[in-house]
């Protein structure tokens, strides 16, 4: 069996080789923040979407009227969260704002998943990170469990079935699905005068 060459680099990611690319301000924010969740956001009814909304746009988020954010989720840093009117972010979220995350409006992000705007760069020998905003929009609908990564664009209307693995931009009015996430069909919408009694708006 042949020998593997050593690598001429080492990783190191101490403190001193790669120190935190945080600013304090950052750092004592996110503290603040996690307090505030821990006391007042985390305890509340699940009806109280007003009063989680108000204290989210205290620490900066940009929330549209008819938000819903449940107690459950988890927003890293408020202050790069933007929800438009009517989307939704669904218990035990997990939304890790180091970029913007943007929610366009009537978008609905569902239980477990996991929206994450970071990560390293493995070339790198202090694994510096790395991190690109996130775009869930117009009427999309992330499913459960499924992860969206770094800079990826979910386009209006698009679909991400559960346990998805998302790293690439979805195509407006597509469904994706699968570890990595590939195209499988296109989402339709039927006609208001197509759905049967039950299914009517009531």
């Amino acid at each position: 069996m042949s020998q593997q060459p050593v690598p001429k680099f080492r990783v190191r990611v101490g403190p001193g080789e790669c120190p935190s690319p945080h600013s304090f301000g950052n750092k004592v924010a996110r503290v603040a923040w996690g307090l505030v969740w821990l006391f007042l956001f985390r305890p509340t009814p699940t009806l109280l979407h007003a009063w989680r909304a108000w204290l989210l746009r205290a620490f900066g988020a940009r929330i549209g009227r008819g938000v819903k954010v449940f107690p459950s989720t988890r927003v890293w840093a408020p202050w790069q969260l933007t929800m438009d009117e009517f989307s939704t972010l669904s218990p035990d979220v997990d939304c890790y704002c180091v970029a913007p995350v943007k929610i366009v409006s009537h978008a609905t992000v569902s239980q477990y998943a996991f929206l994450c705007t970071a990560t390293h760069d493995v070339t790198d020998p202090h694994m510096r990170l790395v991190t690109a905003a996130i775009t869930v929009g117009d009427q999309a609908w992330v499913c459960a469990g499924a992860y969206v990564g770094p800079g990826v664009t979910i386009g209006q209307g698009g679909g991400v079935g559960a346990r998805a693995v998302v790293t690439k931009d979805v195509p407006p009015w597509m469904i994706v699905a699968g570890s990595p996430a590939r195209v499988i069909r296109q989402r339709v919408i039927r006609d208001s005068t197509d759905l049967t009694a039950d299914e009517r708006p009531r």
